[in-house]
């Protein structure tokens, strides 16, 4: 049974409902010593709980997407190890006209390939738009990750046959999974829902997660030692859809939620040369460093001052891309309100910044989705 969806939460509420049932049932005819009912009992009652907890945890995955898989749960890493060189993959079905070699890796992807499948059928396609599940292959990085891209209808349309699109990189927070991006978030709806209504131009989605090496947080970083993660998204990734698809070289843009956000700040600074334009929804501007994280800089400050957006404009000439950062004014703590504040104190030209400061606002799914159809038009009008 897979740990997303439903029918998981429904089984282990049925185990909590039969705990309890039980438990009612036996209390009085425990036998034994008096030591052996107390255990029974004390038995009984932990079951009662394990359940319920069960239950709660299993509901609050489901909502927030935070293990797509068992093996992530357990810690069991399912990327592969970085490498310093190696050879750019895409994968994906017959129809592509790539400029690079291709590998059919379909049984790789998983639940990727299901979002996609129910997306659209052919016959949609110019109406709707396609959802490909992939495989890419870093060629610097060495991290194969599942990605699923959105292509607009216009993409399909022979007025549009031999036009580039923007490209977005779309991001999740930590850890999440890329399928949320699309059924918990809603992207390629509100993307389409405004292409048709004419607020937002085409544009290509590069969904993805971040988390490269779960249960490990990389914080789009690229680690000593470990996982190229910056280099993936930066290089790698851009590299490969623009060979595969109809995709500008340059000029892409980056969105993303919480950690998301971060990593699309970050690109933007560090990479203006491909990213111009980049939306953070409750991102945070300063490098992490906890038990998820671990230390991302071999002990180095200078290397951690490096992926410090806040350090990087204090200290570094500012590049000529454009930011939205939004968040809710009730994100409290180091990560929030005044982050967001102290880092647009920050902003000087030729970096342009705008922000969205949402009343009572949280971090959470249900502001973020407010803000999508405003971000989505945000960021084609500074991708045209």
């Amino acid at each position: 049974m897979p740990l997303l969806g439903w029918p998981l939460v429904v089984t282990l509420a049925i185990v909590a409902v039969v705990a309890v049932a039980g438990t009612l049932v036996l209390w009085g005819r425990v036998r034994g010593p008096a030591p052996a009912r107390a255990a029974q009992r004390v038995a009984m009652l932990v079951a009662c709980q394990v359940t319920a907890v069960l239950v709660v945890a299993a509901g609050i995955n489901n909502y927030g997407y935070f293990y797509g898989s068992w093996s992530e749960l357990l810690g069991q890493q399912s990327g592969s190890t970085p490498v310093a060189h190696g050879t750019g993959v895409v994968a994906s079905g017959p129809t592509w006209r790539p400029r690079t070699r291709l590998s059919i890796a379909p049984e790789t992807i998983g639940p990727a390939a299901v979002v996609a499948a129910a997306w659209s059928r052919p016959s949609q396609w110019s109406t709707r738009g396609r959802i490909e599940a992939v495989q890419v292959q870093g060629a610097r990085s060495g991290i194969s990750e599942p990605v699923l891209v959105y292509l607009p209808p216009q993409y399909f349309q022979p007025r549009y046959a031999h036009t580039q699109f923007p490209g977005v990189e779309v991001m999740t927070g930590y850890p999440g999974t890329t399928t949320a991006l699309v059924d918990r978030m809603g992207y390629t709806d509100v993307l389409l829902k405004q292409i048709v209504e004419h607020r937002a131009r085409p544009m290509v989605l590069v969904m993805l997660r971040p988390t490269v090496a779960p249960p490990r947080d990389t914080e789009c970083t690229d680690v000593p030692g470990g996982p190229l993660t910056l280099t993936d998204l930066a290089m790698d990734v851009p590299a490969a859809i623009d060979h595969a698809f109809r995709v500008r070289p340059t000029a892409w843009g980056a969105m993303g939620d919480s950690t998301g956000g971060y990593c699309a700040v970050k690109l933007a600074l560090l990479h203006s040369d491909v990213f111009t334009a980049a939306v953070a929804l409750s991102g945070y501007y300063h490098t992490l460093h906890d038990s998820t994280t671990g230390d991302l800089w071999g002990g180095s400050r200078v290397l951690r001052n490096l992926n410090d957006p806040e350090w990087l404009l204090a200290h570094q000439p500012a590049p000529p891309v454009s930011l939205l950062l939004t968040v809710g004014t009730a994100e409290r703590g180091p990560n929030g309100v005044r982050d967001t504040r102290r880092f647009l104190h920050l902003v000087r030209p030729p970096l342009k910044a705008d922000s969205i400061f949402v009343p009572q606002g949280g971090h959470n799914f249900a502001d973020w989705l407010s803000l999508m159809p405003t971000s989505l038009d945000w960021l084609s009008r500074h991708l045209a």
